[in-house]
């Protein structure tokens, strides 16, 4: 998807502005730490994250494209979308048909939904005020599985088993996206619901929808096989992707968090300024009933998942190792990891697709207010099952 460019005067008031505020930024951050430290602690975090966090993710995406393929080339996918159906427009207000968005988004990433939602025969089943609601929707569930997957295989560093956290933060995404959704559509349904849009959509609303799914040529296991090497391909991709979100958010919110080693800055990988910690501290009275956070420095993953959800579960083993977050701060962060899956990187490219940009600010509204109810609905839940 090609973003459009703009023309801008060459010199203007941007450019003053940025020198300005990376001027403060970097005043601010060496005279903590110094020139050479600053710059030894971003190469050496960059360079960490990269050999033991991003190829990890990769190894997971790779099994997870893998397994997600194979589901939906057996129709297990179809299986899922049909039990799902009859949820949706009670839950959501959408279609049945929608149940597809959260089974592809949960697979993939946010942007799977965009695919289906610019099908003429997935689109047929949607009136014109509930296609903006997609990108809620499928954003609510982007990246699930590879969250959740990773999730679970940090028992080993947290020393106990994760599952029932990773389940429980799945169980709150799935209660923010019924928040966010449904927000978006009374929003929608003031400015998009009109007369002669409502009889055009009637007429395919009550279709039932189509029984057929493609399906690869050859036998069983050779469809096997080309699916879940077609799978772990995509896994790659994603694992390629998320290699600029993870070394350059995640190192600049790593050194926002991290303080010194030992009081002392030595220019080692994950040490820090601690702002973050200190700002947390600050509306600590509001972060701790509301999502259990213990140390305010778990502040760091919800505020990365804004922009990259790959860049926050980064954050996890190094947040484990250090006791900063327990089983608690697992269930929120997967599920205010799943609902904001980078949504703020995401939405604004998503709904110029759907051809609906002027209600991007109120989709981001939406889903601001489901993550967090996703969040602590996952601490409530918790407390009362964990």
């Amino acid at each position: 998807m090609e973003k459009k460019l703009m023309q801008k005067r060459a010199v203007g008031v941007e450019g003053f502005a940025c020198i300005a505020l990376m001027g403060t930024f970097f005043w601010y951050m060496t005279s903590r730490m110094g020139a050479i430290n600053l710059i030894n602690t971003f190469m050496n975090t960059a360079h960490d994250l990269l050999l033991n966090t991003v190829f990890f993710i990769m190894g997971i995406a790779v099994l997870a494209g893998a397994f997600a393929s194979i589901l939906s080339e057996f129709g297990v996918v179809a299986i899922i979308n049909k039990i799902l159906s009859p949820f949706m427009k009670p839950l959501y207000g959408l279609p049945g048909a929608s149940a597809l968005g959260i089974v592809t988004t949960y697979l993939s990433d946010n942007p799977a939904v965009i695919t289906l939602a610019n099908d003429e025969g997935f689109k047929k089943y949607f009136k014109r005020y509930q296609l903006p609601a997609l990108t809620n929707l499928g954003t609510s569930f982007g990246m699930g599985l590879v969250v959740s997957a990773f999730m679970i295989a940090q028992s080993s560093v947290a020393g106990e088993s994760l599952i029932l956290p990773t389940v429980i933060g799945n169980i709150g995404a799935f209660i923010g996206s019924i928040v966010s959704v449904n927000i978006m559509i009374r929003f929608t349904k003031k400015t998009h619901m009109l007369p002669e849009e409502e009889e055009l959509f009637e007429k395919a609303a009550g279709k039932k929808e189509v029984e057929m799914r493609e399906v690869r040529e050859g036998s069983v296991s050779g469809r096997l096989l080309e699916a879940s090497l077609e799978g772990g391909k995509s896994g790659v991709k994603l694992g390629l992707d998320i290699i600029p979100g993870v070394l350059i958010i995640c190192t600049l919110v790593m050194m926002l968090t991290n303080g010194a080693t030992n009081g002392e800055y030595t220019g080692a990988a994950y040490e820090g300024v601690g702002l973050l910690p200190f700002l947390g501290d600050k509306i600590s009275f509001i972060l701790r009933p509301l999502f259990g956070f213990k140390n305010s420095a778990a502040l760091a993953f919800p505020i990365t998942s804004l922009g990259a959800v790959g860049a926050a579960i980064s954050l996890v083993p190094q947040l484990l190792k250090e006791g900063i977050i327990g089983r608690n701060e697992i269930a929120v962060f997967t599920a205010m990891g799943m609902c904001w899956s980078g949504y703020l990187s995401t939405h604004v490219a998503m709904m110029d697709s759907l051809r609906f940009r002027e209600l991007t600010g109120k989709a981001i509204f939406s889903h601001t207010i489901g993550g967090i109810v996703a969040g602590v609905s996952a601490n409530l839940l918790f407390s009362l099952l964990g």
